[in-house]
């Protein structure tokens, strides 16, 4: 059998291993850590291995298909490309090359409002297939202007992120001197001249920008300043006050990530939405939250067939799709995956990735005797972490 990718990296970890000696330290730490002492980052991935399925040998299987429809678009696999922020500080052109990934797979794409390409680029690579993820502003005009740059780039979905209501505490970034563009201190610039595939890269591409945000704010902010504009320029706590004019303005789908509770998804259905996207920003924002499968489980069952729940944070390969599929997501999404792709492997990253985990996920299917996705959890024992 052909593998339809790059053998020398058969798993996630394996490129991770890659991205590490390719970009440098600032940028792998960014991409890499959690906050605070980095529990919920690493409760996503212990609890998500806890859940066991159960594969039935002798049934009559006539193959396995991984389509799925997600809001009346068939899409080739349940997972997507999730939003990050800062990408093309990880590896150059970063967003471009995922979104063209995810375009010639048939999988989605999130830009993140705080990405390095532009809403406008990404919608002109992905002929206006890519979703977009709105940080709420503080200013109604600059909140309107923005929608309305992301309806005339045709987006499908736009993604309201409400776990981000202040910005995680992250000792790494604050230690590094995070900022866009990197703050050239020595120590960042020995790392840089000790990574200079990268650094060719980056000067090919150009310095890392917020190109959505590009016309809204000031030039070459430090960490410090930085942090100023966000907290000036927008309010990540969202309510029903600041839903609810959006609602109203936008004609396609919107769907609400970071939900972690029964609560929100409640107000999210009174509320109109269209889907929910459990998460916790990938154990970013708050140490002492649960992992993301732990409120899947309870929000699947009960309002499953009120709103579509899908799930983020944690998941890293095609058994963490099956996993979280048979414990009630309807669609998954996946950030570091694609960005441990895209540093290891520069322009056939994206392409990689995808195929990677097409190809666990149906070799999971196969094994379990699973024809299509929403029979995923006919298949669970149990989750193990309740």
């Amino acid at each position: 059998m052909k593998w339809p990718y790059n053998t020398k990296y058969p798993s996630v970890d394996n490129l991770r291993t890659k991205a590490k000696k390719r970009i440098p330290k600032f940028a792998f730490e960014y991409l890499d850590g959690g906050c605070n002492e980095d529990v919920n980052l690493h409760r996503n991935r212990s609890d998500i291995q806890k859940v066991e399925l159960r594969p039935h040998y002798l049934s009559t299987h006539t193959g396995s298909d991984m389509k799925t429809d997600l809001f009346g678009i068939i899409y080739d696999a349940p997972f997507g490309i999730a939003p990050v922020g800062l990408q093309g500080l990880m590896w150059p052109n970063s967003p471009e090359i995922l979104a063209q990934a995810a375009f010639e797979h048939n999988i989605p794409f999130i830009l993140s409002t705080v990405s390095t390409s532009s809403i406008e680029r990404i919608s002109e690579i992905t002929e206006g297939k890519a979703w977009f993820q709105l940080y709420h502003p503080t200013e109604d005009k600059l909140r309107d202007d923005i929608i309305n740059r992301a309806a005339a780039a045709s987006c499908p979905v736009l993604v309201l992120l409400c776990d981000v209501p202040t910005f995680g505490f992250r000792p790494r970034d604050i230690r590094n001197g995070l900022a866009m563009p990197p703050k050239m201190s020595l120590r960042n610039m020995l790392q840089i001249l000790s990574k200079p595939n990268w650094a060719l890269q980056t000067v090919l591409h150009g310095q890392p920008n917020f190109e959505t945000l590009k016309p809204y704010m000031p030039k070459n902010l430090d960490l410090s300043a930085l942090g100023q504009f966000m907290n000036q320029t927008f309010s990540g706590r969202l309510n029903k006050e600041k839903i609810a004019p959006i609602r109203d303005m936008w004609k396609g789908k919107i769907v609400l990530k970071g939900v972690a509770s029964e609560a929100d998804t409640e107000k999210a259905i009174k509320l109109g939405l269209d889907g929910i996207i459990v998460s916790n920003h990938g154990g970013r924002q708050l140490d002492a939250g649960q992992s993301t499968i732990k409120p899947l489980c309870s929000i699947a069952e009960k309002y499953g067939d009120k709103i579509t729940v899908m799930m983020d944070s944690g998941l890293r390969s095609g058994p963490d799709i099956a996993r979280a599929t048979a414990c009630g997501a309807k669609f998954t999404f996946m950030g570091r995956s694609f960005m441990y792709g895209a540093a290891a492997l520069g322009k056939a990253g994206g392409d990689h990735t995808i195929s990677l985990i097409k190809t666990q996920l149906q070799q999971v299917m196969e094994q379990l005797c699973c024809e299509k996705t929403s029979d995923f959890p006919n298949h669970l024992i149990n989750a193990n972490i309740m």
